[in-house]
């Protein structure tokens, strides 16, 4: 099955469709719990409608730890009921709905006392092995000392006793988003980033729809539906605002960071975990590079680009120098990234890292439903209750939710691509290892890359300063995966700016020259996609060598938004 390419024309109609149809369910936010509620109603024969009014995950949902798991430090406060569904959800990822897109990863965990240390982390980790359907993975294995080693040469030999290996689960959380609302729009949903609530339409008390701002064209129109549903994360406590809803649920933002380094640069062959005074330290394998994280702290300052500060980088270093043999530099870090966590309050005197990843569906106002909290990796539960809360009421019965058997776009006959990889690098004069990325990140959709190759082998070439990738993705990026601006195409279709030292600069005007004709760009207009990316890598910098949250802000601000950057067109 050919898939539905969200391009220029897509978009045009899907706006036309919001604007003179009535729907079931009109979806606010483009996130993975509001691409996941998309696709949830649409594949339950419910009329959808979906708006994001910046890009699909360009929010938190880009900016995660990249883990798909149940959440071994929850055991310890001992939240069960999240651990076992998180659990679940990840065998349901991984084995049956995005194998394509989740791959396993293992981790070690040190051991630093004797004795006890083992039998308690050790009793905790075999729960995590069954509890919740969890055998989808290799069960953990105790290692000695020496055994341990031989898996993380790079770690202190002082730093453990021991350790146990366990495994988990891994995703890029941008191209999943992404590929969640395509799949949506693969079941008839319309969906369209760059388009802003600015209001909600009403009859009596009850919202019937949005008013709805095209931030591509400046033009206004107004959606109507039986339900609204706001998966808004961060936002949500500026949704009940824009709603005159009261009572609602409150959400605290805590920020999350992340550093990139190469992979030459830490000699591990597991990824790894450990407890800090204050969060856990992961150290997790991507491809070329490392992520180091993370950090758990009150943020409330902008969200549209929470800023990584000199502080959350230090904190970083020092935590991972802490457990490694050869000690990371400034130097080694390739990228930055700050990520907000949606958190149901609990009061503003309790630390965020005390806060529950439980989800709540709330109805603050009548047609107004409103899902917070909880983590990506339970975004489909999170989903399907919202959509169910929601289908009360609605007129017949609605069935119940199939996610749990609806694979992603790509899904369908990735197995057997896999399996013959190396035919397809011979029949498309491609290394394996490129077969090998492309499958990884676009499943059974290869075939599409492969036609425009076809069109054009120039398109087989490697991506001008950002080698990993290649031309084709860029193209095919802005025909097929909605990607409007060139910041969308180098931080979610890619990963380019966490990923390239320079973050994506030297990449910057190969992209822009590719996807021009695509989407229409004139020599201006790529000009000015150019320079508003080289503003945003500029602020970022200046942004982290700054001492505090504040004036990290302040310095990441100063680079212009997409919004007030490039001028409307039609």
């Amino acid at each position: 099955m050919k898939s539905v390419p969200l391009g220029a024309q897509y978009r045009l109609a899907a706006l036309g469709k919001m604007a003179e149809e009535e729907f079931d369910v009109l979806v606010v936010g483009g996130g993975v719990t509001g691409a996941g509620t998309a696709l949830d109603a649409v594949t339950r024969g419910l009329s959808v409608a979906v708006v994001e009014s910046r890009d699909w995950a360009a929010g938190t949902s880009s900016r995660s730890s990249k883990l798909i798991h149940g959440g071994l430090r929850y055991l310890e406060q001992l939240d069960f009921g999240l651990v076992r569904e998180a659990l679940r959800e990840r065998g349901v990822l991984l084995h049956k709905i995005a194998p394509h897109l989740v791959t396993p990863v293992p981790f070690l965990l040190p051991l630093k006392h004797h004795v006890w240390e083992r039998g308690y982390i050790g009793a905790g980790v075999m729960l995590y092995d069954t509890m919740g359907g969890a055998r989808a993975l290799p069960m953990h294995r105790h290692l000695t000392k020496k055994a341990a080693l031989r898996k993380a040469p790079g770690l202190k030999p002082d730093v453990l006793i021991g350790a146990i290996q366990y495994y988990d689960a891994q995703v890029d959380d941008a191209r999943y988003t992404m590929t969640l609302a395509r799949t949506a729009a693969q079941y008839g949903a319309q969906v369209a980033t760059r388009t802003k609530v600015t209001g909600f339409l009403r009859e009596g008390k009850r919202v019937i729809g949005a008013v709805v701002r095209d931030l591509e064209t400046d033009q206004e129109i107004h959606v109507k539906a039986r339900r609204v549903i706001a998966a808004t994360g961060v936002w949500t406590d500026d949704l009940h605002e824009l709603a005159n809803a009261e009572g609602g649920v409150k959400v605290r933002a805590s920020k999350g960071v992340h550093l990139v380094v190469p992979k030459d640069r830490i000699d591990l062959h597991t990824g790894l975990i450990s407890r800090t005074e204050k969060s856990v330290l992961f150290i997790i394998p991507w491809d070329n590079h490392w992520l180091v994280g993370t950090t758990d702290t009150d943020w409330n300052l902008d969200r549209r680009h929470p800023a990584a500060s000199a502080a959350d980088i230090e904190y970083l270093l020092e935590h991972a120098n802490a457990v490694l043999s050869r000690p990371l530099t400034h130097d080694d870090i390739e990228g930055v990234y700050a990520g907000l966590r949606p958190l149901v309050s609990a009061g503003e005197n309790v630390q965020t890292t005390k806060l529950s990843r439980e989800h709540v569906v709330t109805e603050p106002a009548p047609g107004l439903f409103v899902i917070a909290g909880g983590k990506y990796t339970t975004y489909r539960v999170m989903a399907k209750d919202v959509v169910d809360a929601a289908a009360k009421n609605l007129g017949g019965k609605v069935p119940e939710s199939v996610t749990e058997k609806v694979g992603l776009l790509g899904a369908d006959g990735y197995a057997a691509l896999w399996n013959e990889r190396e035919r397809l690098a011979r029949n498309h004069n491609l290394p394996t290892a490129r077969v090998e990325h492309l499958l990884r990140r676009y499943g059974s959709c290869i075939d599409e890359l492969f036609e425009l190759i076809d069109a054009d082998p120039e398109l087989a070439k490697p991506l001008g300063g950002a080698g990993d990738y290649l031309r084709v993705e860029a193209v095919y990026a802005a025909s097929h995966e909605g990607a409007l601006h060139l910041d969308d195409i180098l931080a979610r279709r890619t990963r380019i700016s966490i990923e390239q030292r320079d973050r994506g600069v030297a990449a910057a005007h190969d992209a822009a020259e590719l996807v021009a004709p695509v989407l229409g760009w004139d020599a201006e207009r790529k000009d000015a996609e150019v320079e508003l990316y080289l503003e945003r890598v500029k602020a970022e910098l200046d942004a982290n060598s700054k001492a505090d949250d504040e004036a990290a802000d302040k310095a990441r601000l100063a680079a212009k938004d997409l919004s007030d950057a490039v001028a409307p067109h039609s």
